[in-house]
């Protein structure tokens, strides 16, 4: 990145826009730790000052391939860690993992909850989240029609699977796993894998109470 735009970035001042029937909304571009970052789109002033992408030419240089999407988790009233997540290539779950990332058809997992932990404390415990909707569990339509896809099968800890029905994957709600299965079973429609901040996913579930802890901030990463 030449140092005139690295410059910009660090000082808040590149947004990607994204205008529609309702007005614009934009997204920040933050540069973390040698990487760089699109936050979810939200209705918020755009300063005069800023320089402004477009929403849909910063997306399109991601790399299918290699798509990193991340959630930041907080509770008790602060940020306590960024989730990193590497997206299986070409697939309606991670696509719809991205859009819910990045908020480009609205909805998005920013300021969810974590819903439930499922087998606490058991080889195969898994946390829950997603529900954009209604935020309790009982919400979270797919915003694409068709999530049938070929799908991985995973046993280890940072796996990152849909709810599925008779059917197959029927929600934008997930599940990540936070401990590698002993007993030899595989979990079924796995779309990603967390490749940092597995930490903060057990310190979540190992808060007092799950629907405290809450997605702050997502987006996805960007190729530098």
């Amino acid at each position: 990145m030449r140092e005139p735009v690295k410059r910009l970035v660090e000082a808040g001042r590149v947004l990607a826009v994204q205008e529609d029937q309702d007005g614009r909304r934009s997204a920040r571009i933050t540069l973390q730790d040698g990487q760089l970052f699109l936050h979810s789109l939200l209705r918020q002033p755009t300063p005069a000052d800023a320089h402004t992408l477009q929403e849909s030419e910063v997306v399109g240089v991601l790399e299918p391939s290699c798509t990193l999407a991340f959630l930041d988790l907080g509770w008790a009233g602060s940020t306590r860690g960024r989730v990193t997540i590497r997206l299986t290539p070409d697939t309606p779950l991670a696509r719809q993992f991205v859009l819910l990332c990045t908020g480009q058809r609205g909805h998005t997992y920013r300021n969810t909850k974590l819903l439930q932990v499922w087998d606490k404390g058991e080889p195969w415990d898994r946390v829950e989240g997603g529900d954009y909707e209604s935020n309790d569990g009982k919400g979270g339509a797919p915003l694409l029609p068709d999530l049938q896809g070929q799908y991985r099968e995973s046993g280890r800890a940072g796996a990152v699977l849909s709810w599925w029905g008779p059917g197959g994957p029927m929600s934008a709600q997930f599940a990540i796993t936070t401990r590698d299965r002993q007993d030899g079973v595989q979990w079924l429609n796995v779309f990603g894998d967390v490749v940092s901040g597995l930490d903060v996913v057990r310190a979540a579930v190992n808060h007092r109470d799950i629907r405290e802890v809450t997605v702050v901030d997502c987006g996805v990463v960007l190729p530098l």
